[in-house]
């Protein structure tokens, strides 16, 4: 068996020119290369070694990028990138300068749609397929999706509108029965059915007008290409169910499928991941809400958990373990999941939502209207706020403090470390007269002792952490552990005014008439944050005040960690620094 043949593909072109007894190989030496760099740089791993064959099997059948191909997600597309002109750089992916972790589009002519959030491909597919209509071109429009994203509201919409129209578009399924955890609802149990071979009810698909075919092994690449060759002589919308294993060839990627989903670094050779130092930590944020949540479900039985899809990445699965019938999954379904806690609300029951900030996004509408509009008490818990690090654009959580600032009835907390999060969540469970927004970064804070004893917070109160006469520096959330460090010999003071809404008006009143000079410091989006939000108040009352406004630039922001992000954008501590002595 000829060895090496990787090394000689760059792209398609090379690619088509190998027989279909060759791909096995491929596939191997593709796998084995994923591993490598993944082991050394970090990065999603399962979902990419899922689709090795897939992959191989779709650039070597269809004339990509003539041919549209669209990856949900995107989780899966790091073979996709090596086979098309990325793999003498692939190891700088989801590094700083480097290569994105997610397709892009202004990355390669081959990322024909930037993904990141899941359910889009099957929607953005008919598009292009609708538009090559329209021109006369005779492409090929192929979506990936995972069967933990087909489950989503948005990519029924795409399935519902594709079924009506004649458009040139295969959609294939990778069924794995897991996405980050395992895959929840009546449409996983049915999928199962069909892999059984159980199931009695019509084919769905084919009932929404999709030429079905499947289910078939996504790790068979000559029974895929076969497949493949045959699809693309079939007219109209076309549906091709595969069976496939998340992290296949990785034998503890394919037995843990959530830990090695992005397993941090681990051995190459032996799969194992590397443990880091057994030095006494401070928790990650996730888990402080996590372990509180059960802490706080233990004395109130009215309290409910909810995710959309991600129990491990919020930590509710701590709630799920101490108390199952009182902790929901529902899939990725952000829409339905605060609808779902509005309906709860309006019941007497409390409901944590928890969120990735981001995801949020995709819910905006029924946070305004099923939830502030109707003053309804629930807790929405938005993770990984601010810059999430090496995922990139399209999980920073940095617009949630201004798209939330103008709703009505809402308030809105950033606790500056893990104390203020237990406490915050405390007193939300006490029953606010609305509801709450507590929004919390990724990864771990600043207090090893961090489990105390609860206090309530009162409402729209700020609080004073540093006392100078020289100038105020007004912050909200996390970003303090920056500012303090910035300023610890300066004489300046420092303001935390962990609520965004309500403002404490009566400190700023103080401030303002007590300083020249004000600057805000905010993790998230300038325009409409914190900083946006003095600055109309001080318009509102007059003050003739000097006020600089530090926080995240009006622009997306690429992928790198957080540390060298925040020096890129002058959040860092030093940088922080410098802009105040300047000021001084």
């Amino acid at each position: 068996m000829q060895k090496h043949l990787l090394k000689h593909i760059h792209s398609p072109k090379e690619l088509r020119q190998l027989q279909v007894e060759q791909l096995p190989q491929l596939a191997k030496e593709l796998r084995d290369f994923i591993i490598n760099i993944v082991a050394a740089k970090e990065g999603h791993l399962g979902a990419s070694l899922g689709v090795t064959e897939l992959t191989i099997a779709l650039h070597y059948v269809f004339n990509t990028p003539y041919d549209l191909l669209i990856w949900d997600v995107g989780h899966q597309a790091y073979g996709h990138k090596i086979l098309t002109e990325r793999k003498t750089i692939f190891d700088t992916n989801r590094q700083f300068g480097g290569i994105s972790g997610f397709p892009k589009r202004a990355e390669s002519v081959y990322d024909t749609f930037g993904v990141g959030h899941s359910s889009t491909s099957i929607s953005a597919a008919l598009g292009m397929a609708i538009a090559s209509q329209l021109k006369g071109e005779n492409k090929h429009h192929i979506a990936v999706i995972g069967d933990a994203s087909i489950a989503s509201g948005m990519a029924f919409e795409g399935l519902n509108h594709a079924g009506v129209t004649d458009a040139n578009l295969l959609v294939i399924l990778n069924d794995n029965a897991i996405g980050i955890d395992p895959s929840v609802g009546a449409l996983k149990q049915y999928l199962t059915n069909v892999k059984k071979g159980t199931q009695t009810q019509d084919n769905i698909f084919e009932a929404l007008n999709f030429d079905y075919s499947g289910p078939i092994d996504g790790h068979d690449i000559s029974q895929l290409v076969s497949e493949l060759k045959r699809l693309k002589s079939v007219k109209g919308p076309k549906f091709l169910h595969i069976i496939t294993t998340k992290g296949k060839g990785l034998r503890q990627a394919e037995e843990d499928q959530v830990k090695y989903h992005a397993p941090g670094k681990f051995d190459a050779k032996t799969g194992d991941i590397i443990i880091k130092s057994e030095t006494i930590q401070p928790p990650k944020y996730q888990d402080v809400f996590g372990h509180t949540l059960v802490e706080l479900a233990a004395t109130n039985k009215n309290i409910v958990g909810i995710t959309p899809a991600m129990p491990t990445g919020s930590s509710l699965k701590f709630m799920m373990d101490a108390f199952p019938e009182r902790a929901i999954d529902v899939g990725i379904a952000e829409q339905h999941a605060v609808t779902l806690a509005a309906g709860m609300a309006t019941q007497g029951v409390i409901v944590f939502c928890n969120i990735y900030s981001s995801f949020l996004q995709r819910a905006y509408d029924q946070v305004i209207h099923d939830v502030a509009l109707q003053k309804l008490p629930i807790v929405l818990c938005l993770d990984r706020a601010g810059l999430v690090g090496e995922d990139g654009a399209t999980h920073h959580g940095v617009f949630d403090l201004a798209y939330l600032r103008c709703i009505p009835n809402l308030i809105i907390f950033a606790p500056r470390n893990e104390i203020e999060l237990r406490n915050i969540m405390y007193t939300a469970q006490l029953r606010l007269n609305g509801p709450i927004a507590i929004r919390y970064p990724r990864g771990r804070g600043v207090t090893i002792d961090w489990k105390q004893a609860f206090k309530t917070i009162s409402i729209g109160k700020a609080v004073q952490l540093k006392k100078g006469s020289r100038m105020a520096i007004i912050s909200i959330g996390t970003i303090a552990k920056n500012v303090s460090e910035a300023i610890k010999d300066l004489d300046v003071s420092h303001y935390d005014f962990r609520f965004l809404k309500p403002l404490d008006d009566t400190l700023l009143h103080k401030i303002f008439t007590t300083y020249k000079q004000i600057i805000t410091i905010e993790d998230g989006t300038i325009r409409g944050g914190l900083g946006s939000a003095i600055l109309e108040f001080a318009s509102a009352h007059n003050y003739l005040t000097n006020i600089t406004t530090l926080g995240i630039p009006d622009e997306f922001i690429e992928h790198g960690s957080i540390a060298v992000l925040q020096h890129s954008i002058n959040l860092s501590a030093e940088a922080i620094r410098h802009t105040i002595t300047q000021q001084l």
